[in-house]
């Protein structure tokens, strides 16, 4: 986010917290969109990873040391490939060829080569079109992902080196296709797979819809594009996407299959992405500091963006949360309903919008946005108080929130000019830092009282549809 005075420019950074949105309890209501399932299947926490009793890999590995790391990095690849041969002929109408070759090398050692070239320092994975083999870093790479996320971030990452190998056999792309497009459709063949997984029919891992499937996608995230300015050299060059871009092709996968992966191309993505800003300019770092000025400039914004004939008031007494009479606190922005009043605890909305150290993250993108997106979700539920008729503390009312903030988020892209002088503006990597936030804590896509929905999948789909659509997409979605 940024903001312009007319006469200078101000700008600033944020960090996630340990502030968290409780879970909904109760029945859905919409017989549309169920709150407590995952793309129609149940949303549960529990078993996630390697099976106790796994099938043992049918695949040997080249070079390998026998570590567990390797065997994983096996048992991963031969599960994808049983998911490939039993699908392929029916998706693709011909017969499924696994890759000729599984070689392993640690990027710390200087005798390993990959796809013609030496390893060393090579931490990485990756499908080799020249001789048709799959490698992997057993040394760095495959060891942190586990660490940070689990075996199936593992899992998933030679998902999507295989994915590059079916887009081959399956004539998805051309010698000319964009590295954009082969990459999305990597991750989008990657929830393809990796649905078969949720839905227990590997006999190798398990996937649970909630927390499983949150590591997933925290870990998509991290395999975000690195944030550059429009003077860049690396600009535009060897491009995969933003974190929103990855994880919304990997959930096209996941929920509409194969078909969906075949449909991305330059045209989808451009839609997709719209006027989303993806560079950011070369006097901005993106970053607005949370001070009670930005705060009102933001809320100005959204005044002047959705016009609401009785706009919400504003107050930094953090206190008077407590004595909502229709709402309970949810810090550190609260709505209260029957004052009609937004209720800010400046010290921990500046806490959660300080940007943390890219180590100590975890991979999340975390900025000014994933405070300013909290506070711009509790403007969202004024609007949906004065719409009338419509619940506020239920399952529905949370996805409808994350929705309606995707909304308000796009509006951002048109620079606003505040009364005071204040210009507020979305820029690049503020959708990524939301997301982020959207997983981890909730908040954005949280009801009046700050509970959510058990799926950071289907509170990231919710904010997407909003992205993507408008207001009355999401109260028809989200009645």
């Amino acid at each position: 986010m940024s903001r312009r005075h007319l006469v200078g420019v101000a700008l600033a950074t944020v960090m996630l917290t340990a502030s968290c949105s409780t879970t909904v309890q109760g029945n859905p209501v919409s017989v549309f969109d169920d709150p407590f399932r995952v793309a129609g299947l149940p949303a549960t926490d529990g078993e996630t990873g390697l099976r106790p009793d796994a099938e043992p890999p049918s695949r040997d590995v080249t070079d390998t040391d026998g570590s567990d790391i390797d065997e994983l990095a096996a048992s991963s690849v031969s599960d994808i490939e049983d998911f490939w041969d039993s699908v392929f002929q029916e998706m693709f109408g011909q017969k499924f060829l696994p890759v000729d070759e599984l070689i392993s090398w640690d990027a710390n050692g200087f005798d390993g080569r990959f796809c013609g070239e030496d390893t060393y320092g090579l931490v990485n994975a990756g499908f080799c079109p020249i001789d048709d083999t799959i490698g992997w870093d057993r040394g760095v790479l495959l060891p942190s992902l586990r660490d940070a996320h689990g075996d199936m971030a593992v899992t998933m990452v030679l998902a999507h080196e295989y994915g590059h190998s079916i887009q081959r056999q399956g004539g998805l792309i051309k010698r000319n296709t964009p590295t954009l497009v082969s990459e999305q459709q990597a991750d989008c063949l990657t929830g393809v797979y990796m649905r078969w997984v949720a839905e227990g029919n590997s006999p190798r891992f398990t996937l649970s819809t909630g927390d499983g499937l949150n590591n997933l996608l925290a870990a998509m995230i991290s395999f975000r594009d690195p944030l550059l300015t429009e003077s860049d050299v690396e600009a535009g060059a060897d491009e995969h996407g933003s974190a929103f871009e990855r994880i919304s092709a990997f959930q096209f996968g996941f929920t509409d299959g194969a078909s969906s992966c075949a449909a991305i191309d330059l045209k989808e993505i451009a839609q997709r992405r719209g006027d989303l800003p993806v560079l950011l300019p070369e006097d901005q770092t993106g970053e607005l500091p949370v001070t009670e000025e930005s705060v009102r400039a933001i809320v100005d914004a959204m005044q002047i963006l959705f016009e609401p004939a009785d706009p919400p008031r504003l107050s930094f007494e953090a206190d008077t949360a407590d004595d909502c009479p229709d709402a309970r606190p949810s810090p550190p922005a609260s709505y209260c309903p029957a004052t009609n009043t937004i209720v800010v605890d400046l010290p921990e909305l500046e806490l959660m919008g300080a940007q943390s150290d890219p180590s100590e993250g975890g991979g999340l993108a975390t900025g000014d946005n994933s405070a300013y997106s909290v506070l711009v979700s509790r403007y969202t539920l004024a609007l949906q108080h004065q719409r009338g008729g419509m619940a506020l503390d239920t399952a529905e009312a949370a996805l409808r929130t994350a929705c309606l903030s995707g909304v308000a988020t796009v509006k951002l892209t048109n620079n606003v000019t505040t009364p005071d002088g204040n210009t507020i503006a979305l820029t690049a990597g503020d959708v990524d830092e939301a997301i982020s936030g959207i997983l981890t804590n909730g908040l954005v896509a949280s009801d009046v009282n700050g509970e959510s929905v058990p799926s950071g999948f289907s509170r990231i789909d919710a904010f997407r549809v909003g992205v993507l659509g408008d207001m009355d997409r999401c109260f028809k979605r989200f009645p």
